[in-house]
């Protein structure tokens, strides 16, 4: 496990520009094989029935099967291939959760599953993926550092 490659992914998912200007309020924890993102749900995610958008239960839950996947991928900047969401029950309120994990590796190709509950724990939405390792070092990702 490499708890320095962890904590740069975090930082590098908190300080994209869509998270610092859209999702102000977004916590990230990764770990082996895991990631959790969270957000605190407010108006400005609402569509016209005063419920969170898809778009936003679509980001949260590729972006923890993502950084699951990119946790055990030390060298490269891992790539979403294909993401497929079910949504269960609507959010209007509280802090809500992805918890991605990482269901199959190979040398090149990947496979995660998230789940997003809300604030009373329930699951609202899950979602699974296939990633792929891309051509980017990570190292070559400024806000990686």
């Amino acid at each position: 496990m490499n708890e320095a490659h962890y904590r740069k992914l975090e930082r590098m998912y908190l300080r994209s520009n869509v998270n610092t200007m859209i999702y102000d309020t977004t916590q990230a924890v990764i770990g082996h094989e895991t990631a959790e993102i969270s957000i605190e749900v407010t108006e400005k995610y609402f569509h016209a029935l005063n419920a969170m958008h898809g778009s936003v239960y679509f980001k949260l839950l590729d972006d923890a099967a993502f950084f699951a996947v990119n946790s055990i991928v030390e060298d490269v900047f891992v790539l979403t291939t294909s993401f497929n969401i079910h949504m269960i029950r609507p959010a209007n309120q509280g802090r809500i959760k992805s918890i991605g994990k990482v269901k199959y590796a190979s040398k090149s190709i990947f496979m995660a599953e998230s789940t997003l509950y809300n604030q009373d724990g329930k699951e609202i939405g899950f979602g699974t993926g296939n990633f792929a390792r891309s051509k980017v070092k990570l190292e070559a990702v400024d806000l990686y550092h």
